[in-house]
């Protein structure tokens, strides 16, 4: 290669095609999954550069395997690796649709096994989710909402953050509903139950419009970063010993449910999963102990 080959903004007259490709192929995507794939392709750019290849023209599925052992080499978990290669993989696919290249030079490339059997998310139980939901409030209302929104109704932390004042404004079939934008730009309502409703309530106080959670001390809306600081807090409150984030209240949300006799599928509604299975990693979860076969194997064998 003559020289580095950066992402740049779209300029078809002076770029390379391996370039094209790239920024066609980002186009697709916005948000976080738009930054973290135009690192991934940076990367990939970058050990072309050092192994004087390059990004698209010329690459043969060897280069593609020889990147992964290398990504394996420098220490990344297996499930690392396979994520980092989510951009590189649909670099070359879209490329090979769009007639850049003659073939898919990854689409054959030997990627580590990721075995999701259960989610090794560290969640709450239900007296640890209780406890949880009790101490938030007597931090600030803020810290209350925050709680119930992630633990009661499992939302994301991103989604929390942007909750509006307005957006649980509207009644349907007797129930006040929160109105939100999901993973994917996906539209959902759900029903808000009487103890969330009543937190929330008391997080809006007076105001009538605006973004619901506030950081306490400067007044302005807080981001999914303000989320995990104030889980952290609260979870250090509440003398839960281990590392609690927004994703292990939304964890907790969902295998509590389960273990209240939620149906997988209506569990699955509360999740916004898209497949069931990723709400069935959940209920693997939480019954691999107490539902396992050798319960009832030794049970049999002892003639109980």
């Amino acid at each position: 290669m003559s020289g580095p080959a950066p992402l740049l903004p779209f300029q078809p007259a002076t770029m390379s095609i391996a370039q094209l490709a790239a920024v066609s192929y980002l186009a697709r995507y916005a948000g976080r999954t738009h930054v973290l794939y135009s690192f991934q392709l940076r990367q990939r750019f970058a050990w072309c550069e050092r192994n004087g290849l390059d990004p698209l023209v010329g690459i043969q599925r060897a280069h593609v395997e020889l990147s992964i052992r290398q990504l394996g080499d420098r220490g990344l978990m297996d499930s690392s690796v396979v994520t980092t290669m989510h951009a590189v993989r649909g670099y070359f696919r879209f490329a090979h649709i769009d007639g850049l290249i003659p073939a898919d030079p990854a689409v054959y490339a030997r990627l580590p096994k990721i075995h999701r059997d259960e989610s090794r998310t560290q969640g709450l139980d239900r007296l640890e989710l209780i406890r949880f939901l009790h101490v938030a409030q007597t931090i600030t209302v803020h810290h209350g909402a925050l709680a119930y929104l992630l633990g009661i109704n499992a939302l994301r932390a991103s989604e929390a953050a942007a909750v509006r004042i307005e957006d649980y404004a509207d009644t349907l079939r007797g129930y006040r509903v929160l109105h939100l934008v999901g993973k994917g730009n996906k539209p959902a309502t759900m029903p808000l139950t009487v103890p969330v409703l009543r937190v929330l309530e008391v997080c809006r106080g007076e105001r009538t419009s605006g973004r619901l959670l506030l950081r306490p001390v400067s007044g302005q809306p807080i981001d999914r970063r303000d989320a995990y600081r104030m889980v952290a807090r609260i979870a250090k409150t509440a003398g839960i010993p281990r590392h609690i984030s927004p994703h292990s209240l939304r964890h907790a949300a969902i295998t509590n449910a389960l273990d209240a006799g939620v149906p997988l599928r209506d569990a699955q509604i509360v999740a916004r999963h898209a497949d069931p299975r990723t709400t069935e990693h959940y209920d693997r979860a939480r019954g691999n102990l107490d539902r396992h076969g050798v319960h009832f194997l030794t049970a049999y064998v002892a003639g109980v």
